[in-house]
């Protein structure tokens, strides 16, 4: 994949970048595999705003995709790479031999014709076989990888993403994960081969505000610019500096780089931290 750049036409125009798709070969998805999908607005089951910035954007459909990889030992066939408007990744069509079809994430240097598969016992490494960790050499590139047996795959999805395999001991194997941190993950959970393909999509820049729009994402106004009714930040002659020890969210929590993880039941799986060099 490669990034294009416009000519300045219009202001709009002057700092837009796009992918060139040149590795989509279907432009129309498999409607055995499409869902509804009901836009939330950023809202819970009561119907108030849970998530800030929601909102609007381009009407879509959801496209089943096969996390768990569970159709063992039957070879699939590779019939086409697809655009998936609710994700960064490439999604890749695949024909069982037994007549079924699946999406599934499209690892880099995956092509049409080519024939993967899933096996719990062995099976070449390359790019788009899924296999338990178990059965993958140390120092591969993973994704898509299972946190739990069974469950489907959780972790490195998105475009570009990738995990390694760095060591195995007992019934579990340390990998790095993209964020920088080591984890144990049992040996018996299911990865895929390869790096998620469309590399370049942190490279491409939107250009104006309505591209945004287009994807249902709301304008963020900056705490400094509101009343102090309205925000911690807010108020005062000109620019001010916030006036506490640290940033806060609009309901006085702290915020940008205050730790919220709340889940005590894995911190034993952690065997270094992101962002620690030791």
């Amino acid at each position: 994949m490669a990034v294009k750049v416009y000519k300045p036409t219009s202001p709009g125009r002057r700092n837009m970048t796009s992918p060139t798709f040149e590795e989509i070969t279907k432009s129309t998805p498999e409607k055995s595999l499409l869902r509804r999908k009901l836009k939330g607005s950023g809202r819970d089951f009561n119907g108030t705003v849970s998530i800030r910035h929601r909102g609007g954007g381009e009407k879509r459909h959801y496209r089943v995709i096969d996390f768990k990889r569970n159709k063992y030992e039957i070879p699939a066939k590779v019939a086409a790479i697809e655009y998936d408007p609710n994700r960064t990744a490439r999604i890749a069509l695949l024909f069982y031999a037994d007549g079924e079809k699946r999406y599934i994430i499209a690892p880099l240097e995956l092509k049409v014709g080519d024939t993967i598969i899933a096996s719990r016992k062995e099976a070449d490494i390359r790019a788009g076989n899924a296999l338990p960790i178990s059965q993958i050499p140390v120092g591969t590139l993973i994704h898509n990888i299972e946190i739990q047996p069974g469950k489907g795959g959780q972790i490195a999805r998105s475009a570009g993403m990738s995990a390694q395999l760095l060591g195995k001991e007992g019934d579990y194997a340390q990998v790095r994960l993209p964020s920088g941190e080591v984890r144990l993950i049992r040996q018996e959970c299911l990865a895929t081969i390869g790096i998620v393909g469309n590399l370049d999509h942190s490279n491409v820049k939107l250009g104006k505000a309505g591209r945004k729009r287009h994807m249902g994402i709301r304008p963020t106004v900056r705490g400094t610019a509101m009343s102090p009714r309205d925000h911690p930040h807010g108020g005062g002659e000109g620019r001010q500096p916030v006036g506490k020890p640290g940033p806060r969210s609009p309901w006085g929590k702290p915020t940008r780089g205050y730790k919220t993880r709340r889940n005590k039941q894995s911190t034993r799986f952690i065997v270094k931290r992101r962002g620690k060099k030791r």
